[in-house]
């Protein structure tokens, strides 16, 4: 197991914090330009495209200055129908996402990229915002998976606030005795002592809540109430979606997501998956990184799917996006994807898109990008013998055991003059793609405030009403 290290300032260097296929790529002059657009632009041409959203609650909402979800990273899919109704379509939107080293330099001067831009506009008015409550407090990084971002974020907090910051190891199902938490303070093991912690930086994806109480005084973030609100909890994602549609439906404006059905225990999941035509797509709704998706396309794999021993009680059932002889019927008909352009041999590949982003005192801006691919191409016609995920699933994340990771990066698509192109997205996909990230970035944050209470003490039966799951519950508390 790695242990906790002491990240001095002046120690960044590149090559650690980027894959090498990033390292020395060209950013694509489209996603350069796109980065580059300010709130009245993307504002004047998103309206110009589609005259019946309200100008003025758009600019609103690009404006929304986050409480809680202050850093997110949107998945979603380019998807259209027959009748050429194109969507990006919202598949889930993450707390403490990767993607700081799949994104090229936008200046080639500024060697720590995006990674300095978030910790300058974000964590450091984070930190500096109200009240210290902790005397002589120190900084520190907790990380469970993603060592080459979290020691670059490390490195870029040590330049910016000029001290020694500590990069924490803190895995679920460990003892983790370097840490301790009393008085809502986190405390770290060093040289015999107990320091203690004024601010940590998350990046702490696996069941954080085992570890991570919903207060404290020492400021995290992002705080575990965004896991728990929908940034590592699919189910109430998708209700914090559904309430923010209503609000956001007289303004013209929708998050776009697959049709989905929450609260599913086990033994319903076969009759809705024959509601969607036979098509469906699976999720436990607190794991990430790939695991706990389930693409079904046949009977084969829904019982698979059924045989499968499975720790929580409650699923969600969302309508399957595919190949359009093979995709759900959704209430909006059939979605297919639209897929990377043909290569040479006429293949077309199912990509998602990630679009990272921060909350500022100026509102919700982009900070980085990237794209996956599946491992085999979209075909006409499945066989029952292929797995569907194969051809459906892009998370690059391979599970080796237990808080062991490692990256299919074959599969990595960047945002430089050779990958983009392959996407065969405009400009005005990233601008609604950006939008589409707000909207579900501020429909989490929104659940958040909802689940605190004046306070600042969580909303346990608020909480259960929206997510009982007795397996989840007992996790938490």
């Amino acid at each position: 197991m790695k242990q906790t290290e002491v990240v001095k300032p002046n120690t960044f260097n590149s090559e650690n914090h980027w894959y090498p296929k990033a390292l020395n790529a060209t950013i694509h002059p489209m996603v350069n330009f796109f980065l580059n657009l300010d709130k009245e632009r993307i504002v004047t041409r998103y309206c110009h495209l589609h005259p019946k959203v309200d100008k003025e609650k758009l600019y609103e909402i690009l404006s929304y200055e986050c409480k809680y979800f202050l850093w997110g990273g949107a998945d979603l899919i380019n998807s259209t129908s027959a009748d050429g109704d194109k969507n990006m379509v919202i598949i889930e939107n993450n707390s403490c996402p990767s993607g700081q080293k799949s994104m090229p330099l936008l200046d080639d001067n500024k060697e720590d990229g995006s990674y300095r831009l978030f910790v300058e506009r974000t964590f450091k008015t984070y930190v500096n915002k109200g009240k210290n409550q902790v005397k002589d407090g120190r900084l520190a990084v907790f990380y469970d998976k993603n060592y080459m971002e979290t020691s670059g974020y490390a490195a870029v907090i040590a330049d910016v606030f000029k001290e020694d910051v500590f990069l924490v190891p803190y895995f679920s199902n460990q003892e983790n005795e370097h840490v301790k938490i009393e008085d809502g303070i986190f405390y770290l093991l060093q040289e015999n002592e107990w320091v203690p912690l004024k601010a940590i930086f998350r990046y702490v994806t696996q069941k954080p809540w085992n570890r991570f109480p919903i207060s404290s005084k020492t400021k995290i973030l992002n705080p575990i109430i965004t896991c728990l609100a929908g940034g590592r909890n699919k189910m109430v994602a998708a209700k914090a979606y559904d309430i923010y549609n209503t609000e956001l439906e007289e303004y013209g404006m929708r998050i776009n997501t697959p049709d989905t059905i929450w609260d599913v225990s086990k033994n319903e999941i076969p009759l809705w998956v024959q509601k969607l035509g036979g098509q469906a797509v699976i999720k436990v709704p607190y794991s990430n990184a790939g695991q706990g998706v389930y693409t079904i396309v046949n009977q084969q794999e829904l019982d698979e799917f059924m045989n499968t021993e499975m720790e929580y009680e409650r699923f969600i059932v969302q309508s399957l996006i595919g190949n359009y002889n093979w995709s759900s019927i959704s209430k909006k008909g059939k979605y297919y994807h639209v897929g990377t352009m043909p290569n040479q041999k006429g293949e077309t590949f199912v990509a998602d898109f990630r679009m990272m982003v921060s909350s500022t005192k100026e509102g919700i801006k982009p900070l980085c990008m990237y794209s996956r691919r599946a491992l085999l191409p979209l075909v006409d016609n499945l066989k029952d013998s292929k797995e569907s995920w194969d051809i459906l699933g892009t998370n690059l994340s391979v599970k080796l055991g237990d808080n062991q990771w490692t990256s299919d990066t074959n599969r990595l698509m960047i945002m430089d003059r050779r990958d983009y192109n392959k996407l065969g997205l405009g400009i005005d996909d990233l601008i609604e793609t950006f939008i589409q990230t707000v909207l579900s970035t501020i429909a989490i944050d929104k659940m958040c405030v909802n689940l605190i209470d004046p306070k600042k003490k969580f909303k346990k039966k608020l909480f259960t009403s929206l997510n009982n799951d007795s397996t989840l519950l007992n996790e938490i508390y």
